[in-house]
């Protein structure tokens, strides 16, 4: 285990030539970044989730209640035994093939067991109200930590002039305004990493755990090396759009169409414009270009950077995402459906309301369940704004 830890903590990984571990021991004259610092991270991600609950249940929950969003969810199925068990024990998504046996065994038309499939599974999403909270926690997370970061960094000079991050690196004194910074935004997003297990499950689930896991990895490689000032203006940037997003899909979920539309219009031409824009040109060009120029490279540093560059590549698959549904809000007159909706997409046919059961001309035996009567229609929701970090 020692041998493990010394190579992991290898000096020529981690520092520029000629610095060493013993040259960024905190003194009484400065304080640096030390690695055993983020241990804090990990109860404080296990606060922050508890905490989330508590504003959720008091604060989030009589908004959304006022805001007239309704608690129920989607539409239950009706209750089958045949098909919960080949729902629960062989598959969500029946293939023709199965789909014709159930049709026989049953003497329902496919189309309806389609349909009761489709309901079984959007009978396991969360309520608009739930979709409300989750949003409203994440708004009021991200505004606080963005204007704390606002205020923080416009007395700082690496805001203004970039080049300051890498001078006199990496002896570069850690603050306590930083190390509340970092400290806390690697906490929420450790939370949000393993809530991402219990929260509302989309489409884009391993790319957005992508972005969670090299997030946490750029926090702690730029706070362990001491890139913090640099790593500053990115968790800055970052959360700029995050509340516009938020706050988009709070006004979806409380029907405010208008105010939908024009909150997605300003978080797109925010988030297009400081993540393909600001990103790249003021954040990259300090880390690769600036950086070389100044101190030059080492194997840390091109670590961070190659985190950085795969961070600017599902930016741009998300900026992809919401040119998609901008192209698509200016043929409907309104921001409509997200690609990444937790409810099933279906035609305009599917949301008629549900027939009963069609029986056949012949009669079969279907243990008992030949009397099933039809369920209502299926129920389809606006999906929220698209879901970025």
């Amino acid at each position: 285990m020692a041998g493990i830890l010394s190579w992991f903590w290898n000096e020529r990984f981690w520092l520029p030539h000629n610095v060493t571990w013993a040259d960024l021991k905190n003194t009484d004259e400065a304080t640096f970044p030390q690695a055993e610092d983020l241990y804090l991270a990990c109860p404080l991600a296990f606060c922050i989730f508890m905490i989330r609950l508590v504003f959720e249940r008091f604060i989030a929950r009589p908004c959304a209640l006022g805001l007239k969003i309704q608690a129920n969810g989607p539409q239950k199925a009706q209750p089958n035994a045949i098909l919960e068990k080949v729902f629960t024990a062989i598959t969500k998504h029946p293939d023709e093939k199965r789909l014709e046996g159930l049709s026989k065994q049953l003497d329902w038309d496919v189309r309806t067991i389609q349909r009761w499939f489709r309901q079984r599974r959007n009978q396991e999403k969360p309520s608009t109200l739930a979709r409300f909270c989750e949003s409203m926690w994440r708004f009021t997370f991200y505004l606080y930590i963005f204007t704390y970061g606002v205020r923080f960094l416009k007395k700082t000079p690496w805001l203004w002039n970039t080049r300051e991050c890498w001078y006199n690196y990496p002896y570069q004194p850690l603050t306590v305004d930083i190390h509340y910074y970092y400290i806390l935004e690697l906490s929420f997003y450790l939370s949000l990493l393993f809530s991402q297990f219990t929260d509302i499950r989309r489409k884009d689930f391993p790319i957005m755990f992508l972005h969670h896991l090299a997030t946490i990895s750029l926090i702690t490689f730029s706070y362990v090396n001491n890139m913090a000032r640099v790593g500053t203006l990115v968790l800055c940037l970052h959360d700029a759009s995050d509340i516009l997003m938020e706050a988009a899909k709070m006004a979806n979920y409380a029907k405010c169409q208008r105010l939908c539309n024009l909150l997605f219009v300003m978080f797109a031409m925010v988030f297009i414009s400081s993540r393909l824009g600001l990103l790249p040109v003021w954040i990259l060009n300090t880390t690769l270009f600036e950086s070389w120029e100044i101190m030059g490279p080492y194997p840390s540093w091109w670590v961070f950077n190659l985190l950085l560059i795969l961070l600017q590549i599902l930016h741009s698959f998300w900026s992809y995402l919401i040119v998609k549904i901008a192209c698509r809000a200016i043929s409907r007159g309104k921001v409509s459906k997200d690609d990444r909706s937790d409810i099933e997409s279906s035609s305009d046919e599917e949301d008629s309301p549900l027939p009963a059961p069609v029986q056949k001309h012949h009669n079969s035996t279907t243990n008992g369940t030949n009397k099933a009567h039809g369920t209502n229609g299926y129920l389809t929701a606006g999906a929220p704004c698209p879901d970025q970090h």
